[in-house]
């Protein structure tokens, strides 16, 4: 990446312990549930090899067909309910940060490379609104318990 790479940053605030949202970020029969900007996209495949060193894969879609993308990289460190770093396929990098707020909240912090396709802002709305998407199937499945 270049040196004058830009980072993005993003947040939210979970309403579930940890436990619950370490599990919905690292299965990948929760990922295909929430990973979506918008309702018309959807992830269709979601394979995840969580070791240091091993890949992760997501096919993400238009729900129409009209277009669709793979998002993968390989993970970089993870600290076990703390942080996870990766380096996407075209050399960009990611960290995802939880911590625990109390006994039910968990927030996320995730930064990221931003790419020189696609303005800034559309990046960090795009990356926030799957955070939120995630954010609100993460506190579904906690109140399903």
């Amino acid at each position: 990446m270049a040196e004058n790479k830009i980072v993005i940053t993003i947040q939210t605030t979970v309403k579930a312990p940890i436990d619950i949202v370490w599990k919905c970020w690292i299965t990948p029969a929760d990922i295909i549930k929430w990973n979506s900007a918008s309702d018309d996209w959807h992830t269709t495949k979601a394979v995840n090899d969580f070791h240091v060193g091993r890949k992760f894969s997501y096919r993400m879609e238009a729900k129409d067909g009209s277009m669709g993308f793979d998002f993968g990289g390989i993970y970089d460190s993870i600290t076990d309910h703390k942080q996870i770093s990766y380096t996407l396929e075209d050399g960009r990098t990611a960290t995802i940060t939880f911590s625990v707020i109390g006994d039910e909240e968990t927030e996320v912090i995730e930064s990221f490379d931003a790419e020189n396709f696609n303005p800034i802002e559309m990046q960090q709305n795009g990356w926030q609104a799957i955070l939120n998407s995630f954010r609100k199937y993460a506190e579904h499945q906690f109140s399903e318990q």
